[in-house]
């Protein structure tokens, strides 16, 4: 008997370097997949994954909901949670949701994040003072990771001698996106979140006694119907905010440059016409995107195509993959800066639509523009180095040489 070859699987060394050529050929030959490896769904259309990002009636993103297995594991997760079970944004659902987004959105406004962005542009250029006028660095530490750290360090009201240690904590946060965890990795993550949550505890209560221009200072005191947020539902904000925050601008801009030195003649487009620096950063979101997917856990039996989805289970809807559906997008393995409607689903849909998107979207404009202005010729040093998860890509160390 001759084993069914393996459709998918994420584990193996070569997925990190190019996940799209397994979720190509996935889409194509079974577009809604279970995966026993990960006890659940793995979806990779574009009108698949839209429709679970839009449902949130049918596809639940608390993991309460979750079934089998899985549900036990989360259990145990959230017992060990030094949060207990207060729900963030990103894992809540109505009438919760509303609440906590009715909230959020009065201290944290597209108008609020634009009014920063002089100070964003005095960041960037400070960062760039830092490295040479002629030879190599790495853009991840030197731009990529520093800027979307200071910036929501600032947003937040964190000293500046915290920033190094608030970006190790982010960085393990960040771990509880990979499917396969280790033990040492379950406890960096436990050991992270603790000591945020102290971190932030004593912030929550000194902005409460005494408030301050800064983002906690506005959470604290918001209300809608006569409710205040609780200490812990800040805390899981400023929690998510950091680790969304930070990882999701690295990799935007580490990834939108690798693309741009993969293709000289687009880095020479946004060079001769830095007004399509905007448009450009949705192809790079689209062809190469921080976030790769999102969870959703079903709340009854449903379908999804002509597959039979049973209550509990976990669904996860491949955004990388639908970024490169071919039925949305024409030649989607092209970098195409003259792309027109580029519907992409890289900040998600729907009432889970990411809330830090236009600070993420102003931030990388700002790091391109201020490099392409400085250095009149940029080139690749280097393979870069890949990071990132099963649900979170980038580079964690991108090589270039600069002439100015």
């Amino acid at each position: 008997m001759v084993n069914a070859p393996v459709l998918f699987n994420p584990f193996v060394p070569s997925y990190k370097r190019n996940p799209y050529l397994q979720l190509d050929r996935l889409r194509a030959a079974d577009p809604v997949h279970r995966s026993d490896a990960l006890q659940a769904w793995i979806l990779t259309r574009y009108e698949d994954v839209l429709a679970v990002m839009r449902d949130y009636q049918t596809f639940s993103s608390d993991a309460r909901n979750a079934g089998g297995q899985i549900a036990a594991a989360l259990a145990e997760q959230a017992a060990n949670s030094p949060l207990g079970e207060t729900r963030s944004l990103l894992a809540s659902d109505p009438p919760e949701h509303a609440f906590l987004r009715s909230i959020v959105n009065r201290a944290f406004t597209p108008r609020s994040v634009e009014l920063l962005r002089p100070r964003m542009e005095e960041i960037a250029q400070s960062l760039l003072d830092e490295q040479p006028d002629r030879g190599e660095w790495d853009l991840v530490t030197g731009l990529a990771q520093p800027l979307p750290v200071i910036v929501i360090a600032e947003l937040l009201g964190i000293p500046p001698e915290d920033r190094a240690q608030f970006k190790a904590w982010s960085a393990d946060i960040a771990l509880t996106t990979d499917v396969m965890q280790s033990e040492a990795s379950i406890e960096s993550i436990r050991r992270a979140t603790t000591a945020l949550v102290d971190y932030f505890g004593r912030v929550v209560e000194d902005r409460r006694r005494a408030p301050r221009e800064d983002l906690i200072s506005a959470l604290v005191l918001a209300e809608t119907d006569g409710r205040r947020l609780t200490g812990n539902e800040v805390l899981a904000f400023a929690i998510l905010l950091l680790v969304a925050g930070n990882e999701t601008t690295t990799n935007l801009i580490g990834s939108g440059m690798r693309a741009l030195l993969a293709h000289p003649e687009a880095l020479a487009a946004i060079r001769a016409q830095p007004e399509r620096i905007p448009a450009a950063i949705e192809e790079m979101l689209r062809y190469d995107g921080p976030v790769q997917g999102i969870v959703r856990f079903a709340m009854c039996d449903t379908t999804i195509g002509e597959r039979a989805i049973k209550k509990g289970d976990v669904v996860m809807g491949m955004t990388g993959a639908a970024n490169r559906d071919p039925e949305q997008f024409p030649d989607p393995a092209r970098f195409d800066l003259d792309r027109s409607d580029v519907r992409h689903l890289a900040f998600g849909q729907g009432i889970h639509f990411c809330i830090g998107a236009p600070l993420a979207r102003i931030e990388a404009a700002i790091a391109f523009r201020a490099i392409l202005d400085r250095w009149p010729s940029i080139e690749a040093a280097g393979d870069a180095e890949l990071g990132g998860t099963f649900l979170i890509r980038g580079p964690v160390r991108l090589p270039i040489a600069v002439t100015r």
